[in-house]
């Protein structure tokens, strides 16, 4: 479990983690959202002890990363796949970290099986494609068999068959009981993979919440209505709080203000005839787009653009 309590840090006068606080579960996939300069990599950063608070506390399992005796065991990162030397070779990169901590020379044979890359473990890591240095970072995230893995970019560089494989492999890390936490600007991905969501906008948090329910909240109470009898139907929904527009032939209605399961209900009460009852759901990427479009920091324009 990662926990994050009221953690506030600056750079100089940037303020780019504003009092957040957010609890990442085990046994999910949580997905980190927000803008460009949102203090997600500064979150990230802290849970793993690269950079300290300036107010508040960060914990890994209830402990600070720092107070980890074995913190591979406990914290499987990914925040910068090329943070490896160019001239080691993928099993050398591995070897390294291995004895840091008396992870024994078989995982590392592990985890360049699990990420497809056993064929070019002796080859210099320099010489890696985007997507097999992003496959070697994940290999040395998941080293030390560790009970929270936090991955920056996940799907980075991979061509599509290495996407499906990491989508099912946070999948499996998180059935295994293990907290697992991506951030992504792909939310279409993250829409495929993620239980949960914590998003952010100019370091403050924006929500924290499910899939379906950011969905939910940004499409709004508003259902397609087909009735026979619209003009009936209208009459008897409309009340405090409740907007309705008539289609153009007639027979439909786009209902405002209630939910799809009560205008059923009372469309069966009254006995009037429903041929379509279709409530309006948003994608998780508009979702996200009307729920940070006010924590933008760079807004570019059209008219610029065209310039």
């Amino acid at each position: 479990m990662i926990t994050v309590e009221n953690v506030t840090k600056s750079y100089g006068e940037k303020v780019a983690v504003d009092n957040l606080s957010f609890t990442v579960k085990p046994g999910v996939v949580t997905g980190f959202l927000g803008p460009n300069g949102a203090g997600k990599s500064t979150t990230m950063r802290m849970i793993v002890g690269l950079d300290r608070p300036d107010h508040g506390m960060v914990t890994v399992n209830g402990i600070p990363y720092a107070d980890h005796t074995a913190p591979l065991h406990q914290v499987g990162a990914l925040l910068e796949a090329r943070a490896i030397h160019p001239g080691r070779s993928a099993y050398n990169h591995l070897l390294t970290l291995a004895a840091t901590t008396g992870i024994p020379r078989r995982r590392i044979d592990e985890v360049l099986a699990l990420v497809g890359l056993t064929s070019v473990g002796k080859k210099r890591a320099g010489a890696f494609s985007l997507g097999m240095g992003q496959r070697l970072g994940i290999a040395a995230a998941l080293l030390g068999d560790p009970e929270v893995v936090m991955l920056d970019e996940p799907v980075n560089g991979l061509d599509p068959e290495g996407i499906q494989w990491i989508r099912g492999l946070l999948k499996s890390l998180a059935d295994e009981g293990r907290t697992v936490f991506i951030s992504s600007h792909l939310i279409s991905e993250i829409a495929l993979v993620a239980d949960h969501l914590v998003v952010v906008g100019k370091g403050k948090l924006i929500a924290d919440t499910t899939v379906s329910e950011m969905q939910r909240a940004a499409s709004g109470l508003v259902v397609q209505v087909r009735s026979p009898r619209a003009t009936e139907l209208a009459d008897l929904l409309l009340d405090d709080g409740v907007s309705i527009q008539s289609g153009a032939g007639g027979n439909d209605l786009t209902v405002s203000g209630l939910e799809a399961a009560v205008i059923g209900d009372r469309a069966l009460a009254a006995g009037l005839p429903i041929h379509a009852l279709i409530p309006t759901e948003v994608s998780l990427e508009e979702a996200f787009m009307r729920m940070t479009h006010d924590s933008v920091e760079y807004q570019p324009t059209l008219e610029a653009s065209a310039r």
